[in-house]
């Protein structure tokens, strides 16, 4: 039987300065290089999961973008990406123009690089979010492109923005009628006036890109390691569903068992913890 191990990165993988501990980047390249399946799943692009993992071997893909691509971190390439029908985001395009809304266009361009549209003036929280990428290798930001904005562009994959909760909130009732769009639309934790909204093809998740994964390499049963309520999905599909001790009380409930904090480095013990049990020399 072949085990596959997957855990979400921030919160839960990532310590309380949102880092790979160094004794987590250890552990894990080992097991890795033994022979277990050990990867990540999350809704960061390549662009700061290869700086967050440069220290960290992993034998198999990446889960991105929650799940809209993985991630060759040998060969430097997106794998197995999911595209939005064209005629789909042009009406993201046309319902966030109607409501106000400036968002974020990431196209993918030959398999590597994230090319990032935004046209028009930038709200504060925009500003920030662009500032906190614009350094960035694997991603590029590209401004007032009079193109973007009028038709869909080719190789899109994520239509994200973030701006004032009721203009947000409005957009996002209207594509979740859409079958043809996985949507998905949440306040900030910090100022409940600011909304974010994330746009990728229909069928996209973790939990979906978890069980491609799987099969791809032939496991036959699944662990995976979170912390929040965007972690359920994954939960739902897993053989074993593990909760770190700091995660949300309703990822908690959903969990078959419960570890130890995120900063204790309790996803790498766990996960050796189990390999070893498994009969692997880690």
């Amino acid at each position: 039987m072949k085990h596959l191990y997957v855990t979400d990165m921030d919160g839960t993988l990532l310590g309380r300065d949102s880092r790979v501990s160094s004794r987590s980047a250890e552990i894990i390249s080992r097991l890795s290089k033994s022979g277990v399946p050990v990867t990540v799943a999350t809704a960061r692009t390549p662009a700061t999961v290869e700086m967050l993992l440069e220290d960290t071997y992993i034998n198999i893909p990446a889960i991105v973008m929650t799940g809209a691509a993985m991630w060759d971190r040998v060969s430097q390439r997106y794998m197995d990406v999911m595209y939005p029908e064209a005629d789909a985001a042009w009406r993201v395009m046309c319902c966030c123009r109607e409501h106000g809304v400036n968002p974020f266009v990431y196209v993918l361009r030959d398999n590597t690089m994230l090319e990032v549209y935004h046209n028009g003036r930038m709200n504060s929280r925009e500003w920030k979010f662009y500032e906190e990428r614009c350094g960035l290798t694997r991603k590029r930001f590209i401004f007032d492109d009079p193109h973007a904005y009028e038709e869909p562009l080719a190789g899109t994959v994520l239509i994200f923005a973030v701006g004032e909760g009721r203009a947000i909130e409005s957009v996002a009732a209207v594509l979740m009628a859409d079958g043809r769009l996985s949507v998905s639309s949440y306040r900030d934790i910090f100022n409940p006036d600011v909304a974010y909204l994330e746009v990728f093809a229909a069928g996209v998740s973790k939990a979906a890109a978890i069980g491609k994964l799987a099969r791809q390499i032939g496991a036959d049963t699944v662990t995976v390691y979170g912390d929040n309520l965007n972690d359920l999905s994954m939960f739902a599909v897993a053989d074993d569903a593990v909760a770190v001790d700091n995660a949300m009380p309703g990822v908690m409930e959903k969990a078959d068992r419960r570890i130890g904090a995120n900063y204790e480095d309790a996803v790498a013990l766990d996960m050796a913890m189990c390999a070893r049990a498994e009969g692997f020399r880690v």
